[in-house]
């Protein structure tokens, strides 16, 4: 079954919004009877109209400011206490005119009325359920599924939960929160279905993940990165168990969209499906000697983060790998060396490069690479990046000056590549993270350079040794 149609808040008809035939009472009923008919229904406005048509509306806020905190007499006529002919909207406005009129007027229930005649309210509580449910529904068909090929159905409108979400203005983290809360529930989905064809596992294990995903940054473009921690008490005759999981949970993915790891990155490889044992020595070698494969491996590891198993299986190796990291300042040097070498598009004079810009390596990534320095350096357990930074500020790693300056500029960016998919998945295309500078006006672009000085910035400052001063 192919995806549906992309349809986000912004441009869906409000008649697709709106309650129909809301809860009215007439003028003349009392205050009283109004806030029991509220009360009974679990609503926060009635709406008042009599033979003649619409007249206006009560909400519990009115209530508690006229009659609660006010001196109106809980028996007089509800229209009162109503905002006589309150602000309206026609049913052909937008879900976009919704929202417009509530921020701008500070108003959270919105009338739709033609000639006088109510035919539906639209309340703030309608568009965070439009908002929250196509993530949810994906979650509740994925958890459901009782095989692949349906699962596969589910994630295939992953793409227009993003265009979707980036077009009622919600925050980028927000975004690739609940997208990653999809990939999540498929992964764990997948797990129980490899224990329930292979049997109850020999011991314990977890299944982690890395990359966007481990950061809870995924976006409408992403492969599978992830690995598998066993406990010791494995032996080699319980291996095979486990690649077959490995192999079926990965399968399962790809299938999903969530492609093979083209870096082999993956619980398959048999290099990433060993005990915690041995996962301690990968981590106490790469920290001891940071060569080029060292750096690139610690990154990808330091992102890692639970999806399914015994979580005490990680707990512990976290910490202490964060505890020696931090205290091998050589280690720590080729970490901040290997995170300046994704540079941002920017020429000489700090001009924005001509050409197409990679939002993702050139964009995100370098920012990426600073939040996982500083909460290297601070031994923060943090992974997503905002995070990151976030704790690195209050754990004086970082300066709220520069902390506040990197948040805006990776905002910005991160904001700019989902609007990039999201314009690509309205307009029929697959999401990419290559972006035509030429599809940004002249004041888009910048001050996407003005972000992307900042990333330069910082990276000159943590380079230096100087990068908690910001």
């Amino acid at each position: 079954m192919s995806a549906p149609t992309p349809q986000d808040l912004t441009a869906l008809p409000v008649a697709r919004l709106m309650t129909r035939d809301p809860v009215t009472c007439a003028p003349d009923t009392s205050i009283r009877e109004a806030a029991q008919m509220m009360a009974a229904r679990r609503i926060s406005s009635i709406c008042v109209a009599d033979a003649d048509g619409f007249r206006g509306i009560a909400t519990v806020r009115d209530m508690n400011a006229k009659v609660v905190a006010g001196d109106l007499g809980r028996d007089l006529p509800v229209a009162q206490v109503m905002t006589a002919d309150p602000l309206t909207l026609g049913p052909d406005a937008l879900g976009l005119d919704v929202l417009h009129m509530m921020m701008e007027r500070c108003i959270g229930h919105v009338p739709i009325v033609e000639g006088g005649r109510l035919l539906g309210i639209v309340t703030q509580t309608d568009l965070t359920r439009f908002q929250a449910l196509s993530s949810a529904e994906l979650v509740r068909r994925v958890a459901e599924a009782g095989d692949v090929a349906t699962m596969a159905e589910a994630t295939a409108g992953i793409p227009t939960l993003l265009a979707q979400l980036v077009g009622t203005g919600t925050r980028h983290d927000s975004v690739t929160r609940l997208i990653t809360d999809v990939a999540d529930t498929v992964t764990r989905r997948l797990l129980n279905m490899a224990e329930a064809t292979l049997g109850a596992p020999p011991v314990p294990y977890l299944w982690l993940a890395c990359g966007s995903q481990g950061r809870r940054e995924q976006t409408g473009v992403s492969d599978q990165d992830n690995c598998l921690i066993l406990s010791d008490a494995v032996t080699e005759a319980d291996m095979p168990y486990f690649a077959q999981l490995a192999q079926i949970v990965s399968d399962g993915l790809n299938a999903c969209g969530y492609v093979y790891c083209p870096g082999d990155m993956m619980a398959t490889n048999p290099r990433w499906c060993q005990p915690l044992a041995v996962w301690r020595s990968y981590f106490e070698g790469w920290i001891a000697k940071p060569n080029p494969e060292a750096q690139m491996l610690a990154s990808v590891m330091f992102d890692l983060r639970p999806i399914g198993g015994d979580e005490d299986l990680f707990a512990g190796l976290q910490t202490d790998t964060l505890a020696r990291a931090a205290r091998n300042s050589i280690f720590v040097a080729h970490m901040i060396s290997n995170a300046l070498k994704h540079a941002p598009p920017l020429g000489m004079f700090n001009r924005l490069s001509r050409g197409t810009l990679d939002l993702k390596h050139s964009g995100v990534v370098p920012v990426v690479d600073l939040g996982r320095v500083y909460a290297l350096r601070g031994q923060l357990v943090e992974v997503n990046t905002r995070a990151r930074f976030e704790a690195a500020m209050g754990a004086g790693a970082l300066s709220a000056t520069g902390g506040a300056d990197l948040l805006d500029a990776y905002d910005l960016i991160a904001t700019t590549r989902l609007a990039h998919q999201a314009a690509q998945v309205r307009a029929g295309q697959g999401p990419d993270n290559h972006l035509p500078p030429a599809t940004l006006s002249g004041l888009e672009r910048a001050h996407l350079r003005d972000a992307f000085v900042v990333v330069k910035t910082m990276q000159s400052a943590i380079g230096s040794g100087t990068g908690t001063l910001g």
